[in-house]
């Protein structure tokens, strides 16, 4: 996305959501937005076949339980 393109869609976003995005938090937020986008289109770009599932659910587990879900 090109930088003017990261800002249409965060002003969108923000008015759509109704969500006040302060003048000196924006520089901040069209940075991270650029690198998410950057990172989504890197994801987007890995081919993927008709066999490809999606990972199955992850559930996390406490710092506490080993490795077979035991809590200790």
């Amino acid at each position: 996305m090109s930088p003017e393109q990261v800002a249409a869609y965060v002003d969108a976003t923000a008015q759509a959501l109704d969500l006040p995005l302060r003048p000196a938090h924006r520089p901040g937020v069209l940075r991270y937005f650029a690198l998410a986008a950057e990172m989504a289109d890197l994801i987007n770009q890995f081919p993927l076949t008709v066999q490809d599932e999606p990972a199955p659910a992850f559930v996390p587990i406490s710092p506490a339980d080993d490795a077979q879900g035991h809590t200790r």
